[in-house]
């Protein structure tokens, strides 16, 4: 999962967060064509909802999170391995860290997963598409030089006019869950949190996107590690079909995925490679009703094409910016 909050980032969601608005550089052509890498990310992260939804059928939510960010970081440790980078240095870079992993892994991979027990995987994809709308309303209170303009706040109404509509306001939310719905809106809010705190913390660092981003998975994985004994119980019987939906998860969803985004962003650049953001909701609403078997009433699909448009016009910037 992923989120975007301006062009000068990568993604949020979603997902593993890049710490740095810049990625490391690829020294020679990928075998594959881009836009093939951008459709693969698309799916991944669409797929995800339902792999969340999939896994908290045979295990708790913190468990699906802690099996999530096991297989991510093992992933990253690979490419870590393969490219010979080894983790950050220096005290205040892992504290820094540490605050990044429970704001934009640990916390909202736990919220997802906790409001998929009462809602849709569809509602949750949908409520992750709200990030840039979430990013945009903070980013004008707590980073000084992203200036407000008519069309970026006229986005910001649009957006959330299009939650209302996909919630089903003027029936007063009948029929909706209001804890998940709610634990998938802070899940989502989570992000462009973590997203200003590295801002205005990592954004110099010298270390790279992939190490950086592998201790981050790293100690959102020991967050995890120290609290799922406290909250669950060790399963009586191992799930296999959860279990496999974790294992994709995680290999794929949050570790893959990075992999890609940052090929992505170092070849086609940062503005072209975060519209993958809105394919995610759409992809998630399309595999929770043929897959899952979902239901889908006139006003998801209509709210959530007001809330991407809404999310898209928060991400145009000033010709002169």
């Amino acid at each position: 999962m992923c989120y975007e909050v301006s062009s000068s980032i990568v993604m949020t969601m979603t997902i593993a967060t890049t710490p740095r608005a810049s990625v490391d550089t690829v020294p020679r052509r990928p075998a594959l064509d881009w836009r093939l890498r951008f459709g693969a990310l698309s799916l991944i992260w669409g797929f995800s909802f339902l792999l969340i939804k999939v896994g908290t059928e045979g295990y708790a939510p913190f468990q699906v999170t802690l099996g999530r960010l096991v297989f991510g970081t093992a992933v990253l440790g690979v490419a870590m391995a393969v490219k010979r980078q080894g983790l950050p240095r220096g005290v205040r870079t892992w504290g820094h860290l540490a605050v990044a992993a429970f704001l934009l892994n640990a916390l909202p991979f736990s919220l997802f997963a906790y409001s998929e027990l009462t809602i849709p995987s569809t509602l949750a994809g949908i409520c992750n598409a709200t990030s840039p709308l979430w990013g945009m309303a903070l980013s004008l209170i707590a980073l000084s030089e992203d200036r407000p303009t008519r069309v970026r706040v006229a986005g910001l109404g649009i957006g959330f006019l299009g939650v209302l509509t996909v919630l089903g306001a003027w029936e007063g939310f009948s029929g909706l869950d209001a804890r998940g719905t709610a634990m998938a809106l802070l899940a989502s809010l989570s992000y462009p949190i973590g997203w200003i705190y590295v801002r205005r913390t990592l954004a110099g660092s010298s270390h790279s996107n992939l190490s950086l981003t592998g201790a981050q998975l790293l100690l959102a994985t020991a967050q995890l590690a120290f609290v799922t004994p406290l909250f669950t119980s060790v399963p009586t019987r191992i799930a296999m079909v959860p279990l496999l939906a974790i294992a994709a998860l995680g290999a794929l969803g949050t570790g893959l995925a990075v992999l890609i985004q940052y090929g992505l962003v170092a070849e086609v650049g940062p503005t072209t490679a975060q519209m993958v953001t809105y394919f995610i909701p759409v992809i998630a609403t399309a595999a929770g009703v043929a897959i899952l078997g979902e239901s889908l009433g006139w006003s998801t699909p209509v709210g959530a094409l007001i809330v991407l448009a809404g999310a898209a016009l928060t991400q145009v910037r000033p010709k002169d910016s």
